[in-house]
């Protein structure tokens, strides 16, 4: 249904070294980039973007906006939770489980250095099915 998104980061070569760590356990590299304006990560191709917005003020802790990204398993949340706090971020929620969505709901939130909320979220399989 959503074919791509993207988010405002103030400089584009700090978003592109957070992003490019932070991306990767989840499999999304760099696909695209448009010189001091744009870059695209993806799988085939570019699904989530950085764009410069260089006067902007970080994101308010309030504002509601919220992206999560499907991570393939447990490892690459914990990775993805890393890479933010290594690269400047913060954590929002360590990865776990959060059984009050879903039972085998394991995920992570982090803030990036902009303010922007992003999570990774992997289901856990039930050993019994």
């Amino acid at each position: 249904m959503i074919d791509h998104i993207s988010i405002a980061v103030r400089d584009l070569k700090n978003g592109e070294l957070f992003y490019t760590a932070l991306l990767a356990p989840l499999g999304l590299l760099k696909l695209r980039e448009w010189p001091a304006a744009a870059i695209g990560f993806g799988k085939k191709y570019p699904e989530f973007w950085i764009n410069k917005r260089g006067d902007m003020d970080r994101v308010a802790d309030d504002s509601g906006v919220h992206i999560c990204l499907r991570a393939p398993d447990t490892a690459a949340v914990d990775a993805f939770h890393a890479a933010a706090l290594a690269g400047g971020g913060s954590t929002d929620g360590a990865p776990g489980l959060r059984p009050e969505y879903h039972s085998q709901y394991y995920a992570a939130f982090i803030r990036d250095p902009d303010g922007n909320r992003i999570e990774a979220v992997t289901f856990l399989r039930d050993a019994t099915a």
